[in-house]
């Protein structure tokens, strides 16, 4: 059986029916027990009334101990029998009581086959007497089976009531789990901003639908995030696609000179180095989310790798007006992907320098610490805005779209900083001041 409520009421009707047995084994031995220990307190009173009357009876019979003992022995009380003995002589009897062994006369227990006795000794006149009651236990046999007929009766009957009961309770604990289950059935990928309701619910319950809401907020946010991403890379691809189709269309409606095609070529051929550029960083991003990117890990020195980045960067930075300063200790050796932080320096370069107006100044710094290296890119250009720190290290997020693509940026040049940083199980952070310029600090443990 599948059904999670049919298992939940077959659990409680099981528990139910373990305590209802234990019960009854409890109650019904407590009660025989008490019912037993009532009736020999009964005998013992009797034995000791009878004693008493036995040795007020003897003076009044002229000490004629016999017919003391019958007067005695006549008054039946409740069922109660009476046998008075000296010695081994019975002087009277009424039922078993004194058919049974002498030791009767001083013990409670059980009595002739039947039976409960009781026995008490009684002194009169230096004489010992012993007096022996005695009851059947046919009523207290008679009790137990009213009782036992009443526990086989009514428990059917209680187990039946207690499984129906089990299941509307899980049934109605269940409810809504069942709600959340048809709710979630109808949420598909464009209604994933739909949260569960379930109202009051019990603690667990509520516990499980907030973690589903927040896992529902997650892939909201991941397939919007998707989303935005294929829009954005579709409408980078489109335009050096459109500008090598719309070239390529002009230069073959008509005859044009040499020239003219040559500088159509070289249009389209820089389109098509920008288009690779692009294709280049999508396929390692896309590679990285799959968890397929393999470092290529050697050691190297980190400060002549900043060096060389230095180098590299230092035509652009001229063409624009700009200085680069660049520290770095001579000997920071590294173990890591060398090609891949050559490429989270350059990305942050460039990010400085295009970000940075004529006259403007880049300063490179590496600092070897004991366990950390923290390389820093610092510029004095227009710096990042509050609002868009914490999206700046979003794919094709663009602090000011115009600009960056006027500049040649996809907007994914941070998110490969990014990537790298954490590839090499180091952080990037972020630190601008709006007109007075940015500062990027990788952390990379050594």
């Amino acid at each position: 059986m599948r059904s999670f409520r049919w298992r939940l009421t077959l659990w409680y009707l099981g528990f139910f029916s373990l305590l209802l047995l234990l019960f009854g084994f409890f109650f019904y031995g407590r009660l025989s027990s008490s019912l037993r220990q009532r009736l020999d307190d009964e005998l013992k009173a009797r034995v000791l009334t009878a004693g008493r009357l036995f040795a007020d009876e003897i003076p009044e019979q002229g000490g004629d101990a016999r017919k003391a003992a019958r007067e005695i022995v006549s008054n039946d009380l409740r069922g109660q029998q009476i046998a008075i003995l000296r010695g081994d002589t019975v002087l009277a009897s009424s039922g078993p009581c004194a058919a049974g062994p002498s030791e009767f006369a001083t013990l409670s227990g059980p009595g002739p086959d039947g039976w409960r006795a009781a026995g008490g000794l009684q002194v009169v006149d230096g004489a010992e007497y012993r007096i022996v009651a005695c009851q059947s236990l046919q009523t207290i046999a008679s009790d137990l089976r009213q009782v036992r007929g009443i526990l086989l009766l009514a428990s059917p009957l209680l187990l039946a009531m207690a499984g129906i009961g089990g299941y509307l309770v899980a049934r109605r604990s269940l409810a809504p789990l069942a709600a959340m289950s048809d709710q979630a059935r109808h949420i598909t990928g464009r209604n994933l901003e739909t949260r569960l309701e379930i109202g009051r619910a019990a603690e667990e319950l509520e516990v499980l639908a907030t973690s589903f809401n927040e896992l529902l907020s997650r892939l909201d946010q991941t397939f919007e995030s998707m989303r935005r991403f294929v829009a954005d890379a579709s409408h980078e691809l489109r335009t050096p696609i459109a500008v090598i189709r719309g070239e390529a269309d002009v230069a073959l409606t008509q005859e044009r000179p040499a020239e003219a095609y040559r500088e159509t070529l070289s249009i389209i051929l820089d389109e098509s180095r920008r288009l690779s550029r692009l294709v280049d960083d999508l396929l390692n991003l896309a590679r990285a989310d799959a968890g397929k990117a393999q470092l290529q890990l050697r050691d190297f020195y980190l400060g002549d790798l900043l060096q060389d980045c230095c180098r590299s960067a230092q035509a652009l930075a001229a063409s624009k007006g700009l200085a680069i300063e660049c520290k770095s200790p001579e000997d920071a050796p590294f173990r890591g992907d060398e090609e891949l932080l050559h490429r989270l320096v350059m990305n942050l370069l460039d990010n400085a320098i295009r970000h940075t107006p004529s006259g403007g100044r880049v300063a490179v710094s590496l600092d070897a610490g004991d366990s950390q290296m923290r390389l820093r890119v610092s510029d004095t250009g227009s710096g990042i805005a509050a609002e868009a720190l914490p999206h700046l290290f979003e794919r094709f997020y663009r602090g000011d779209r115009a600009r960056s693509r006027q500049d040649g940026g996809f907007g994914l040049g941070l998110a490969i900083v990014k990537w790298i940083a954490e590839s090499h199980g180091g952080t990037v952070a972020v630190e601008s001041t709006v007109g007075a310029g940015s500062t990027f600090t990788v952390s990379l443990p050594k």
